[in-house]
């Protein structure tokens, strides 16, 4: 979906359509959960701190998010989704992967199809979408993003090679901004330079995800499309008022562990083994540790006393201050290990 949050309020309130909309609370703390097209071209963009926004941006409207009907429109493209094929990946509230191979309403292409999607879901929600076609999920995911907003775009198998030639390693999904860096020390800054290099050597300083590198530099991605996604990690973070020394913590991760408990026990239908812990610098610096202990946590307590112990793994100066904290369950199994809880570290 194109600027999804933004484009719903300026649809459920007219006299926002064509001005700068910027959805998050206008606070000191908050950070952008979205941002109309008419924003983007000051520099506003999603995770920015809304102070931030407000100064490169000054006529921008600030919208307060409402999920709830958010949700409810996503459900409704949803269902659009599974008129052309039950082989739906939601990734999120606005983006999923579609498996349109044998699609459920005729077609000569999967061209076809995609426009055929982006026309129900503008005739039925008067929102736009923008679509990737491609062989697999990772050059689909970079095509829908080519022609943004409502725009698609089509990358055929014998284009693959000449597409990802003069690519920019940054367009590669989890190459952020240390790897991309990573990557140029290397003197790596396309997908034809990822591609001339050889595997072995991304391997030996990468490691699996060197492997994964290699194979994307040459269009290779055999992940289906899931139509059931488990949990991947269940969590709950929180902005603080002020920013906090790591030892005055303690009550902010203990927070945040009873509500990423409360909703483990609604929402997980496996055990979840691994605990995370999540912060953010004062100069936006994210940092995580995780402990996979030989039993899985069994209370909000164990939670929290195992996330807690995780800060003796953050190594930055004592007096480093912290402006974010989450906690977070992740690893999920069908069933727990019979193994005795081992001492944590």
């Amino acid at each position: 979906m194109d600027a999804f949050y933004a484009s719903v309020e300026q649809r459920d309130r007219p006299e926002l359509r064509g001005l700068p909309v910027v959805v998050c609370k206008k606070s000191p703390r908050a950070v952008v959960t979205a941002a109309s097209y008419e924003a983007r071209p000051f520099g506003v963009r999603s995770a920015m701190p809304a102070m931030r926004a407000a100064k490169l941006c000054p006529d921008a409207v600030f919208v307060d998010p409402d999920f709830a009907r958010y949700k409810a429109v996503s459900a409704l493209i949803r269902e659009i989704f599974f008129r052309y094929t039950p082989h739906v990946e939601p990734l999120s509230l606005d983006e999923a992967y579609l498996d349109v191979t044998a699609p459920l309403v005729p077609s000569p292409s999967a061209t076809q199809t995609a426009r055929a999607i982006r026309a129900d879901i503008l005739a039925e929600t008067g929102l736009t979408a923008s679509a990737g076609i491609a062989p697999n999920k990772f050059l689909a995911k970079i095509a829908s993003d080519w022609r943004k907003p409502n725009g698609q775009f089509v990358i055929k198998p014998h284009q693959v090679t000449a597409f990802l030639r003069d690519l920019d390693v940054g367009k590669i999904p989890g190459v952020g901004r240390v790897m991309r860096a990573k990557l140029t020390d290397m003197n790596l800054h396309t997908m034809g330079d990822l591609r001339e290099l050889s595997p072995d050597v991304l391997v030996e300083r990468f490691g699996r995800w060197g492997q994964r590198l290699s194979e994307l530099a040459r269009g290779i991605d055999e992940r289906p499309v899931k139509t059931h996604r488990a949990a991947a990690q269940i969590s709950a973070e929180d902005t603080l008022s002020q920013d906090q020394v790591l030892a005055d913590l303690g009550p902010h991760i203990q927070r945040m562990a009873d509500k990423t408990w409360a909703a483990y026990q609604r929402k997980a239908e496996r055990v979840a083994r691994t605990v995370v812990l999540k912060l953010k610098t004062s100069d936006f610096q994210i940092l995580t540790r995780s402990y996979t202990p030989r039993v899985p946590p069994a209370s909000k307590t164990e939670l929290y006393e195992i996330a807690l112990a995780l800060c003796a793994r953050v190594d930055l100066a004592v007096t480093t201050r912290y402006r974010l904290v989450g906690v977070g369950l992740s690893g999920f199994i069908d069933a727990p290990p019979t193994m005795q809880q081992a001492t944590l570290f």
